[in-house]
Protein backbone atom coordinates (compact mmCIF):
# COMPACT_ATOMS: atom_id res chain seq x y z
CA UNK A 1 0.00 0.00 0.00
CA UNK A 2 2.89 2.55 0.98
CA UNK A 3 4.67 1.14 -2.10
CA UNK A 4 1.74 2.13 -4.79
CA UNK A 5 1.01 5.47 -2.74
CA UNK A 6 4.77 6.70 -3.02
CA UNK A 7 5.03 5.23 -6.62
CA UNK A 8 1.88 7.72 -7.67
CA UNK A 9 2.95 10.48 -6.17
CA UNK A 10 6.72 10.45 -7.72
CA UNK A 11 4.52 9.85 -10.91
CA UNK A 12 2.83 13.03 -10.20
CA UNK A 13 5.99 14.63 -9.14
CA UNK A 14 7.29 13.82 -12.49
CA UNK A 15 4.49 15.02 -14.83
CA UNK A 16 4.68 18.42 -13.03
CA UNK A 17 7.74 18.59 -13.98
CA UNK A 18 7.68 17.72 -17.58
CA UNK A 19 5.24 20.23 -17.98
CA UNK A 20 6.91 23.34 -17.12
CA UNK A 21 6.54 26.27 -19.35
CA UNK A 22 10.28 25.95 -20.79
CA UNK A 23 9.67 22.70 -22.06
CA UNK A 24 6.57 22.70 -23.00
CA UNK A 25 5.59 21.86 -27.04
CA UNK A 26 2.73 23.16 -29.31
CA UNK A 27 1.65 21.67 -32.49
CA UNK A 28 1.25 25.06 -33.71
CA UNK A 29 5.03 26.01 -33.47
CA UNK A 30 4.64 27.60 -30.41
CA UNK A 31 3.26 30.52 -28.85
CA UNK A 32 2.28 33.62 -31.26
CA UNK A 33 2.42 36.69 -28.83
CA UNK A 34 3.94 39.68 -29.60
CA UNK A 35 5.57 41.73 -26.93
CA UNK A 36 3.84 45.34 -27.28
CA UNK A 37 6.73 47.87 -28.54
CA UNK A 38 4.71 50.70 -28.20
CA UNK A 39 5.51 51.53 -32.19
CA UNK A 40 2.60 52.27 -34.57
CA UNK A 41 2.06 49.35 -37.20
CA UNK A 42 5.45 48.19 -35.79
CA UNK A 43 7.50 50.51 -37.64
CA UNK A 44 10.58 52.40 -35.93
CA UNK A 45 10.77 56.12 -37.37
CA UNK A 46 13.87 57.65 -37.58
CA UNK A 47 14.65 60.69 -35.64
CA UNK A 48 13.62 64.12 -36.82
CA UNK A 49 11.50 62.65 -39.63
CA UNK A 50 8.01 61.91 -40.32
CA UNK A 51 5.98 58.85 -40.98
CA UNK A 52 5.40 58.48 -44.47
CA UNK A 53 1.50 57.17 -45.16
CA UNK A 54 1.32 54.19 -47.56
CA UNK A 55 -1.24 54.48 -50.92
CA UNK A 56 -3.94 52.59 -49.23
CA UNK A 57 -4.31 54.80 -46.03
CA UNK A 58 -6.13 57.96 -47.41
CA UNK A 59 -8.49 55.58 -49.43
CA UNK A 60 -9.32 53.90 -46.87
CA UNK A 61 -10.14 56.76 -44.01
CA UNK A 62 -11.78 58.51 -47.31
CA UNK A 63 -13.96 55.68 -47.42
CA UNK A 64 -14.36 54.42 -43.73
CA UNK A 65 -15.51 58.61 -42.53
CA UNK A 66 -16.69 59.04 -46.10
CA UNK A 67 -19.17 56.16 -45.76
CA UNK A 68 -20.14 56.83 -42.65
CA UNK A 69 -20.97 60.49 -43.46
CA UNK A 70 -22.91 59.75 -46.45
CA UNK A 71 -24.95 57.24 -44.11
CA UNK A 72 -25.86 59.55 -41.49
CA UNK A 73 -27.31 62.07 -44.27
CA UNK A 74 -29.65 59.07 -45.78
CA UNK A 75 -30.83 58.40 -42.83
CA UNK A 76 -31.66 61.58 -41.65
CA UNK A 77 -33.48 62.60 -44.95
CA UNK A 78 -35.24 59.00 -45.09
CA UNK A 79 -39.03 59.04 -45.67
CA UNK A 80 -40.87 58.29 -42.48
CA UNK A 81 -42.96 55.16 -43.37
CA UNK A 82 -44.15 54.46 -39.61
CA UNK A 83 -47.92 53.48 -39.63
CA UNK A 84 -48.64 56.05 -37.39
CA UNK A 85 -47.83 58.77 -39.74
CA UNK A 86 -49.74 56.80 -42.49
CA UNK A 87 -52.67 56.68 -40.51
CA UNK A 88 -52.66 60.49 -39.73
CA UNK A 89 -52.89 61.38 -42.80
CA UNK A 90 -55.18 58.38 -43.96
CA UNK A 91 -57.61 60.03 -41.00
CA UNK A 92 -57.33 63.48 -41.61
CA UNK A 93 -58.37 62.67 -45.06
CA UNK A 94 -61.17 60.89 -44.30
CA UNK A 95 -62.37 63.48 -41.62
CA UNK A 96 -62.21 65.98 -44.31
CA UNK A 97 -64.15 63.80 -46.76
CA UNK A 98 -66.86 63.68 -44.44
CA UNK A 99 -67.10 67.24 -43.54
CA UNK A 100 -65.75 66.74 -40.08
CA UNK A 101 -63.09 69.01 -38.66
CA UNK A 102 -60.45 66.50 -37.27
CA UNK A 103 -58.61 69.68 -34.92
CA UNK A 104 -59.96 70.14 -31.61
CA UNK A 105 -61.45 73.40 -31.03
CA UNK A 106 -61.66 74.02 -27.29
CA UNK A 107 -65.10 75.78 -26.09
CA UNK A 108 -65.35 79.63 -24.83
CA UNK A 109 -65.58 78.71 -21.39
CA UNK A 110 -62.12 76.89 -21.53
CA UNK A 111 -60.06 79.80 -20.67
CA UNK A 112 -58.48 78.88 -23.83
CA UNK A 113 -56.64 82.19 -25.76
CA UNK A 114 -58.39 80.28 -28.71
CA UNK A 115 -61.42 79.71 -27.74
CA UNK A 116 -64.29 79.61 -30.07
Amino acid sequence: MFRQALSSSTRAAARMQRGTVAQTRFASGGSSYNQPTGLLFGEKIPKGQKRQKEDWENMYYFGLFGGMVFAGVVLMYKPDTSIQTWAMAEAKKRLEASGDVWQYKPSPNSGHPNGV
